[in-house]
């Protein structure tokens, strides 16, 4: 795969981030593997059958595509949808983070290892390295775990008060 003229063997990857992990880049998805996505999206359970019903292909031609879309990086995983309020975790924060060094969680995510509470790390340019976002059981969990984040660098947080999109499967944008 060559990636601005290099090799992908050339390149420094972030330490996060594999060569392989862009193997994606080059993989042609077609009105079919689309249609195998957003149904894949909005439902991750759905059988080959049943997806081949809906996008009008042989299962065993799914079940081809499905593996292809996952070898080549688009599919990274399939995982339930779970509402933090509804398991007890009826506070939700965004903490946005300043740390550099050896502590760094963007750098060290395990530092996080042994955290339930923080359920996904985004890193960032600019004047933050990261958000994090937690789900807690109270604001006394919160402030102790925001003390703890503290630890790794400079917090700044925001409790979250709804989510009026919580989330959107990525579709075929405007070509």
């Amino acid at each position: 795969m060559h990636v601005d003229g290099r090799r992908a063997a050339d390149i420094s990857w972030p330490k996060a981030v594999s060569a392989d992990s862009f193997a994606f880049m080059s993989t042609d998805l077609d009105s079919v593997d689309w249609a195998l996505l957003e149904a894949l999206q909005e439902d991750a359970r759905l059988s080959y059958n049943e997806l081949a019903r809906r996008v009008h292909i042989s299962p065993p031609t799914v079940a081809q595509r499905v593996r292809r879309l996952e070898n080549a990086g688009v599919i990274t995983g399939y995982r339930a949808a779970v509402d933090p309020t509804a398991v007890g975790r009826s506070v939700v924060a965004l903490v946005r983070m300043k740390c550099y060094g050896p502590r760094c969680i963007t750098v060290h995510p395990e530092l996080l290892d042994d955290c339930p509470e923080v359920v996904e790390v985004v890193r960032l340019t600019g004047d933050i390295c990261s958000v994090v976002k937690v789900v807690t059981t109270s604001v006394q969990e919160l402030e102790r775990l925001l003390v703890r984040l503290g630890t790794h660098g400079e917090t700044s947080s925001a409790m979250v008060l709804s989510t009026p999109i919580p989330w959107r499967p990525v579709l075929p944008g405007a070509q």
